[in-house]
C-alpha cells in the first residue's frame, strides 16, 4: 500500500479539547498527548479543535499552535461556534474535555443531535457519572457500597444554616464537602468540627447550586480502568498515595505530591472485588468507552467503598488511566484506535 493510499484508510479523529470548566489546561495537556501518540503511531490522523473558555472553537490553525505553542488563545477573530462541527471531515470526535461542558453531557447532547460519532459515554452516563449525588443515588439503587452521604441544596443552606448544621451532624466528623459538578477536586474542603463544616459549606456553595457532604474515613485510595461497551473489561488495580489531608487539585497536578503504585499492593481477593465493582459501577450508570472508577480501601476493616466514577479522566500518556491499562499490556497508541474503534461501534 502506498503512502497516499494508506492515509485514506486511517481514521480521521477529530479532538475538542480546552473547553469552559476549570479542567481547561489539564484537557489541553491530554489533547497534545494524544497528537503525539498519533503522529509517532501513524494508526490514525488526529486534528484538534481547541475550545475556548467562553465555549467558541478556535480554528485548527489557531488550535495547532496553541497545542504546540502552549500560548494564551488568540483574539475572537479566530474562533468559530460549535454548531460548526458539522463543517469538518472526520470519521469520529474524541472529547477530551474534563468537567462541566464536556464531561457532563452537554457535548454528547449536540453531537447526538449533530449524528456525530465520539468516544466515550452518551447523555445518560455522562450526565450521572459527573453529577455525584445522582451518581450515588444511582449506585445506591444497584446496593454497591458507599460511604454516608447527604445531599444539600445552597438555597437551603442560605436560608437555613444551623438547620442544615444539624441534619449533617448526623454523620460523624471528619466530612467531606463537595460541589456536586465539578472534577479535579475544585471546591473540595475537609470538615473536623462545626464551624469548619460551615467554611466548606460556603466554599462550596460558591462552586455549585447543589452540595455533597461524606463520611470521611481513613482509607487507601484504588483506582480502575475500565474499557469497553456493553462487555466492559477492568484493568489492574493502581494505588495513589499522598500525605496531604486529602487528594486535593494541588496534590493532584504538582510533581512529586503523590506516588503512584502500579499494581496496587493489594490482596488478590481485594483485587477482584476491586475491579468486579468497577465493571458493576460503569454498568450501573450506561458508561461507554472509557472511564476510571475510584475506590476507598478502609485500613481498619479491609472493606471497599466506591467513590466515584469519571467517564472523562485525564488522559495524558502519563495519567493514570493509560498507565494501568500499559500495566495491563495495552500500550497508548493501542488503547487510543481501541477507544476509537468502541465509539464507531456504539455509533
Amino acid at each position: 500500500m502506498n503512502q497516499s493510499s494508506k492515509e485514506q484508510s486511517l481514521k480521521k479523529v477529530l479532538l475538542l479539547c480546552g473547553g469552559r470548566s476549570g479542567e481547561h489546561d489539564v484537557s489541553l495537556a491530554s489533547a497534545r498527548s494524544v497528537v503525539s501518540a498519533a503522529e509517532a503511531s501513524g494508526t490514525f490522523q488526529v486534528q484538534a479543535i481547541v475550545i475556548s473558555k467562553e465555549g467558541k472553537l478556535l480554528s485548527l490553525d489557531a488550535s495547532k499552535h496553541v497545542l504546540t505553542e502552549a500560548t494564551a488563545i488568540p483574539d475572537s477573530s479566530e474562533l468559530e461556534h460549535l454548531s460548526s462541527l458539522a463543517n469538518y471531515d472526520f470519521d469520529i470526535i474524541f472529547p477530551l474535555l474534563h468537567g462541566p461542558y464536556g464531561e457532563d453531557g452537554t457535548i454528547q447532547g449536540l453531537l447526538e443531535l449533530l449524528d456525530i460519532p465520539y468516544v466515550g459515554s452518551g447523555v445518560l452516563g455522562s450526565a450521572v457519572g459527573m453529577d455525584k449525588i445522582m451518581m450515588k443515588a444511582v449506585y445506591a439503587a444497584y446496593g454497591l457500597p458507599q460511604v454516608d452521604y447527604k445531599a444539600v441544596l445552597r438555597s437551603d443552606w442560605q436560608a437555613a444554616p444551623e438547620a442544615v448544621l444539624n441534619d449533617l451532624e448526623t454523620i460523624p466528623f471528619p466530612l467531606f464537602v463537595k460541589p456536586a459538578n465539578l472534577g479535579s477536586s475544585v471546591g473540595i474542603g475537609k470538615a473536623r468540627t462545626r464551624d469548619e463544616l460551615h467554611v466548606a459549606l460556603d466554599e462550596a456553595a460558591k462552586f455549585d447550586r447543589r452540595i455533597i457532604v461524606e463520611a470521611g474515613i481513613r482509607a487507601r485510595e484504588l483506582e480502575v480502568a475500565v474499557l469497553g461497551n456493553d462487555n466492559p473489561q477492568a484493568s489492574v488495580v493502581g494505588e495513589i498515595a499522598f500525605e496531604s489531608d486529602f487528594y486535593d487539585y494541588e496534590t493532584k497536578y504538582t510533581d512529586g505530591k503523590a506516588d503512584l503504585f502500579i499494581p496496587a499492593h493489594i490482596s488478590d481477593d481485594i483485587t477482584q472485588q476491586c475491579r468486579n465493582l468497577a465493571i458493576e459501577a460503569f454498568k450501573a450508570v450506561d458508561a461507554a468507552g472509557i472511564a476510571r472508577v475510584d475506590f476507598f480501601l478502609e485500613e481498619e476493616t479491609n472493606k471497599l467503598y466506591l467513590n466515584e466514577i469519571n467517564t472523562m479522566p485525564g488522559f495524558t500518556a502519563t495519567s493514570m488511566y493509560p498507565k494501568l491499562w500499559e500495566a495491563s499490556g495495552i500500550p497508548y497508541p493501542e488503547l487510543i484506535q481501541r477507544l476509537i474503534n468502541l465509539g464507531l461501534d456504539k455509533a
